[in-house]
Order: C-alpha cells, then structure tokens, then sequence
C-alpha cells in the first residue's frame, strides 16, 4: 500500500466524527445508525454503490425469519469429501495450502456440533427479527417503497426425510415467535397455482421477506446522502497513520481523512483492511451465485428456498433469480460454467415446469463468512478507535440492519441490544461459545 495520498478531492473538508469503510449493506447500515444517533458520518468505497463487483449487488435478498441455521451443522464433516470432490455441491471447498483457510476450516469443524448449531440459530434468528423490524422500518419510507416484499416464503422440500425433518423444526420456530406451519399438496397449489412442484412438502413462513437488489442499496444510498451522510465512491482505503492506540488518519486515493472513529465494514476486503493494523479477522471469502432468467410459465410468484439444495429462488417481475453454492476458493470471483449448470439442475428437480433456458445474467459474488456464522462486531486488537462489522455471510441481507445498530451502540457508548461479545473479534482465540 501506499503510504502517500494522491492529490484529491479530501483535503479541506470537515473531517467527520466516524469513517465508515464500505458501501454494501453492512456498512450503510452501519452509516444509518450512526447517523441516527448524531455522529458526522463519511462512506468510503473504491468501488460504486451497487457495483455488479460488490457482494451486495447480485444478492437473491432473501430477509425475514427464514434460513437462521448456522452452516456448521453436526452433518457437514461426514459430507465433507464427498463436498469436496463435487464441483455441483452445495458447499465446495477448493483444495490449496492455505494457512488461513486451514485455520479456518479448523475452528468450522469445533462448531459442527448440536450445542453450537443449536446456540448459533438462537443468536441468528434473534439478529434476524430484530433486522426484520428496521427493514420494515427503513422501507415504509417512500424512498425505498416497493423494495421490500413480505408476502411469505416456502421452504420446498425434495426428501421425505428431508420434509421430515423440516416438520420437526416447526414446533420450536413456532415457540420462538416465527409463523411457520406446514402445507398439505392442496394447499401448496392453491397458493402456487400454475406452479409444478417435484417436492415431498413444504412449508410457509407468512414472515418471510425479500429485498428487491440492487434497487433497495441504491434507494437507500439516496436516503442517507439525504440524511447528511456523505458517501464517496472510487476511494480506495491506502494506509492508516497511527499513534497512541488511535488511528489519526486514514489514507485514501483520494487524499487524507482524520475521523475520531473508523469502523471497517468492507466485507471480505475487510481482512486486508485490518492487516494494515496488524489484525487478523478470522474471515474466509465464500463465492456465491445467481443467474436470472425470465419469468415464464411455471415460475413461483412467492420466493422460494429448496432445502435440499440450498438454492434461493427469487421472483423479480418479469424474471426471476436463483441463487446458491458457497466455494471456499480465495479470492477468486470467476464464474465456473459447472457451479451454474448444478444450480440450474437443482432448480429444474424441484421445479420441472420452470423454463431456466432464457439466462439473463450470471453473476458471482464473495461472501465475507466466519466459521459459526455470527458477523464479526466489535473493537479490533488494541485500538481505541477501531471497530468492525463484517462477516454476515450467505445471509448479509438479514443480518445487516441489526448489526449495524449494534456497531453504532459500540461507537456511541449506548448499552447493546444484546451483548457483544458472541460477536467478539477475539473470540476464536479465546474459545468463546
């Protein structure tokens, strides 16, 4: 890195109260609190808002109260090789020697427990509720009108095991205030009509919810420009300038900020972002996919997740977009013909009258994921200045919102909704959970 600004647009400009790094979800939402709570608040991004490179833009947008489970799941290591060879599956790791991702896969294994996964829902539904609330919130804003749908959600079943164990899950959802219930075939028909479905059952979460992307963080970018906080794309992060356990500046490419606070919000750019001040996040970048294609007959009017295949179907008007796969395979956002052939034989399984020929887009993005799937909230190393919100994985969308306003509770000193340290950066080291 550079550790000499570029002559820019920076200099001379008030220095705000916190620099946030990053424009995708998480740190917008970050901003909005921040902003909410009376702070002075500038966006950095070297990219656009939206910008088809950022992990936000391709997002199925799945929200609400569905798909809270942690992906260390008690099952996973014994499907591990056989994952692993799999290029179509839905969890692939690309073999490499990696210190990080060996450390990585290492503490995933610890958490591949029923006391983890079991703990881990709990902590993931609570932020997910919670980020429900603000999104309703936010949206009934007429900036943002129309960008989040709430007509309910089905999680298809293929299996009869699998819709067994689906079955299961209800009684416990239900207790912990999520409407889910069970459809009988009459049932799923009349609420899909004209749509075939190849599946043993299903269910219905009337909570569940879905932001219409890129358009929900573009209207919302707006919003907050509006709101005073100032938003600068094209400014790439260069170094920080430190003394006294306090970043003093930050360098960017387009000159030099001197915030009072940085919070580091850049997704899975977030682990370089860190390393210049010496800290490590325990982050793995997650490449998922969507392809879109166009909506003909037989395509849901609701979103649909196969269980199965962990496969998002969203519904976008006139098209409509489908989602899944993470790969652990670095840093590398290339599309791999096969992982998209795998997501269209998944979906064509459980839905054989949909019509996937007509792709409109195909589309990879990095998921910036942790090894129990709770987001990274928190103060970084030893610096009084410097905090995080990153590592909100395959369900960034839910969780951001709510992540956001404890990152502003960290910052301003107001008691956190629920305590910060299950989201500790340390807590992998410390043994947390």
């Amino acid at each position: 890195m550079s550790t000499t600004p570029d002559p820019g647009e920076l200099p001379g400009r008030a220095d705000p109260d916190v620099l946030v790094v990053g424009a995708g979800v998480a740190g917008l939402f970050c901003a909005w609190f921040l902003r909410r709570a009376g702070l002075t608040v500038t966006v950095v991004d070297r990219g656009e808002v939206g910008d088809p490179a950022a992990c936000s833009s391709g997002n199925t947008g799945f929200v609400g109260t569905q798909g809270a489970a942690p992906l260390a799941e008690p099952g996973v290591p014994a499907k591990g090789l056989r994952w692993l060879l799999n290029p179509e599956s839905p969890f692939h790791v690309r073999p490499r020697l990696d210190r990080e991702l060996l450390a990585w896969l290492w503490h995933f294994r610890r958490y591949c427990t029923e006391r983890h996964a079991r703990a881990g829902f709990e902590v993931l539904l609570d932020l997910k509720q919670r980020s429900l609330a603000v999104l309703r919130e936010v949206c009934a804003q007429d900036e943002l009108a129309g960008t989040l749908t709430v007509r309910g959600m089905l999680l298809a079943c293929k299996t009869p095991e699998g819709y067994a164990q689906a079955r299961a899950t209800v009684p416990a959802a239900v207790a912990r205030g999520v409407p889910l219930r069970t459809l009988a075939p009459g049932e799923l028909a009349r609420l899909a009509p004209g749509v075939e479905f190849a599946v043993a059952g299903a269910l219905l979460n009337e909570e569940g919810a879905a932001l219409r992307i890129p358009a929900f963080l573009l209207a919302f970018a707006r919003l907050l420009r509006a709101a005073g906080v100032e938003i600068l794309t094209g400014t790439e992060v260069r170094g920080f300038e430190v003394a006294d356990r306090r970043v003093r500046a930050v360098r960017t490419s387009r000159g030099d900020l001197r915030p009072a606070e940085v919070v580091i919000a850049a997704g899975v750019w977030s682990v370089a972002c860190a390393r210049e001040l010496d800290v490590g996040l325990m982050l793995q970048p997650a490449k998922g996919y969507a392809v879109t294609v166009a909506a003909g007959p037989g395509a849901p009017t609701l979103p649909v997740l196969l269980s199965e295949g962990k496969v998002a179907v969203m519904p976008l008007g006139d098209r409509i977009r489908l989602g899944g796969t993470l790969e652990l395979s670095g840093l590398d956002s290339a599309v791999s013909p096969r992982r998209v052939e795998g997501i269209l034989r998944t979906v064509r399984s459980y839905l054989p009258g949909l019509d996937t020929g007509g792709r409109v887009e195909v589309w990879s993005g990095l998921r910036p994921c942790t090894p129990d799937s709770l987001p990274l909230i928190g103060r970084v190393g030893s610096y009084r200045n410097v905090s995080v919100a990153t590592g909100h994985g395959h369900i960034g969308m839910g969780l951001a919102p709510a992540g956001g306003r404890l990152l502003a509770q960290l910052v301003t000193g107001e008691p956190p909704d629920v305590p910060l340290a299950t989201f500790a950066v340390d807590r992998y080291r410390r043994g947390h959970r």
